[in-house]
């Protein structure tokens, strides 16, 4: 047996990880073609399954870098990177959420108004022909 560096992964996790990167991939491109993913955000989920796979096929690059960064256990950068990636992933969500809200409130009191000056046409409409027939 291959004795590891304290922190590294085997082999099979390589594997395992390039696996699922690839599934990820494929799931990703078939929501982008049944149109239920923007393009923008297909792209970013690209990019982060690159850098996986860049990780799992080059297992030394994150051991380097904790060395850098004088981490004992190279997977603490992986879940500090990670958990980093999703903070920014939920404000650029909040964000995303918020702008819609405004545009669907927006919407809704066009909407309203558009109906009540249909209403206001609609009523004003059957007066003036009640008035013509007497």
């Amino acid at each position: 047996m291959l004795d590891l560096p304290k922190g590294s992964l085997s082999g099979q996790a390589h594997v395992l990880i390039i696996i699922a990167t690839i599934a990820t991939a494929l799931i990703i491109f078939r929501l982008v073609r049944a149109r239920q993913l923007r393009s923008k955000y297909a792209l970013l989920w690209a990019v982060v399954g690159v850098t996986l796979l860049a990780l799992a096929a080059f297992p030394g690059v994150l051991n380097t870098v904790s060395d850098w960064l004088d981490v004992s256990y190279s997977p603490t950068i992986f879940l500090l990177l990670a958990v980093g990636f999703l903070f920014l992933i939920v404000i650029h969500f909040s964000w995303e959420l918020s702008r819609l809200e405004n545009r669907t409130r927006t919407l809704a009191e066009e909407i309203a108004l558009l109906k009540a000056q249909l209403e206001l046409d609609g009523h004003a409409g059957s007066t003036s022909m009640t008035g013509n027939i007497d």
